[in-house]
């Protein structure tokens, strides 16, 4: 339960009291510390009912029938295709989606780079942290996620970078926007962000015949730091991938990661969603090998110097069962609990490794302690 009461002009505790309509709509973050401060309110209040219904002219819910796991809707139209001028080197599967040469990669031969491969790569991973942190900046309650689409499209540009559209999807867009239950692929939509939301943001871009591949989940408004459970989600998955980071090194198993990752998951009772993993990248997008992200895996082969690849852990709060929304790209929650992730992409070195999109002391975001109550009250 949040801490603070959600009334605006209230500074007091939250009781139990919650807004009827916003359980109807699968809200769980409205909390207020008596009858009077909520009608009080609801003027303001209701303006967040009107978000998740998708009311306002010309916005529209593409599946109204669809029963949602949780809060989280779609709000359509999408936007126009923000083109990429034709100077900026496009890469062979921009035309249709398609990885040709990719999918003809051998699964157990993977590529070692050269030092002008891996120069190139701190290239791109370095245009990639800086269009990550221009579009972080511009996360605040109020903006909608296909805004900060558009700040990531023409930070791509500027760099004379090609913005990989969602994992070569069909939809027409630079980044992918995940927030709450969203586990990944979210697309950029008219929906506005919500003081108490988390939201993942996945950043892709190729530049000198290199790709570059990493993303973060940050709080939206001050609720969301004021919230126990999403603060140790997010925060527990930031520690996740930091501590697979820590044992990157020639000769060590790529299976280790996954063993190393599910365990601080369980420590903090969370789990691991299994179905998405880290990969390799290079000149290529996904090229091997695969990396799984939980215990007792069957991933086979050693880290060496030169390889470069992704590390990116997925948890949630809930169940490791995912579904898509009828856009047959939008995975979420089963059972709507909430979901963070956090990507790097690594160079293995002849000592250890290289993190090629680290945070800078200019990111935004970045950690805060996790509380000591959480869970509805239990001392951890």
């Amino acid at each position: 339960m949040p801490t603070k009461c959600s009334g605006a002009d209230c500074d007091n505790e939250a009781g139990s009291l919650q807004c009827p309509t916003c359980l109807k709509l699968g809200l769980t973050q409205s909390y207020f510390c008596s009858q009077e401060c909520f009608k009080r309110n609801w003027i303001t209040h209701k303006a967040v009912h009107k978000t998740q219904n998708v009311q306002g002219p010309g916005l529209y819910d593409p599946f109204p029938s669809y029963p949602y796991t949780g809060s989280v809707r779609p709000v359509y139209p999408l936007s126009p295709h923000r083109p990429v001028p034709k100077p900026i080197q496009h890469p062979e599967w921009s035309e249709n989606g398609i990885p040709r040469r990719e999918m003809r990669l051998n699964r157990s031969k993977w590529d070692l780079l050269d030092a002008n491969g891996q120069d190139a790569m701190r290239k791109v991973c370095r245009f990639a942290r800086e269009v990550l942190d221009i579009t972080a900046a511009a996360i605040k309650p109020g903006v909608t996620t296909d805004y900060l689409d558009e700040i990531c499209h023409r930070a791509c540009v500027e760099r004379q970078s090609y913005p990989s559209p969602l994992n070569y999807n069909h939809f027409p867009k630079s980044l992918c926007t995940s927030p709450n239950e969203v586990v990944c692929h979210g697309i950029p939509d008219q929906r506005v962000l919500l003081d108490g939301d988390i939201l993942n943001l996945d950043i892709s871009l190729y530049h000198g015949g290199y790709h570059a591949d990493l993303n973060e989940t940050y709080y939206v408004g001050e609720k969301a730091k004021a919230d126990a459970d999403s603060v140790k989600l997010v925060e527990t998955t930031r520690e996740a991938l930091d501590k697979a980071i820590e044992i990157v090194k020639p000769g060590v198993p790529i299976r280790e990661f996954g063993k190393v990752i599910e365990k601080h998951a369980a420590s903090k009772g969370l789990v691991v969603v299994k179905q998405w993993g880290g990969h390799g990248i290079n000149s290529e997008f996904h090229p091997p090998p695969w990396i799984p992200h939980y215990a007792k895996n069957k991933a086979v082969g050693t880290c060496k110097p030169g390889m470069t690849f992704t590390i990116e852990p997925i948890l949630t709060l809930g169940v490791d069962k995912q579904v898509n929304w009828p856009d047959d790209w939008t995975n979420v929650t089963a059972d709507g609990k909430r979901s963070a992730q956090f990507e790097h992409t690594l160079l293995v070195t002849e000592t250890g490794v290289e993190c090629l999109t680290a945070r800078l002391e200019s990111s935004p975001g970045g950690p805060i302690p996790i509380p000591d109550v959480a869970n509805g009250g239990e001392k951890k």
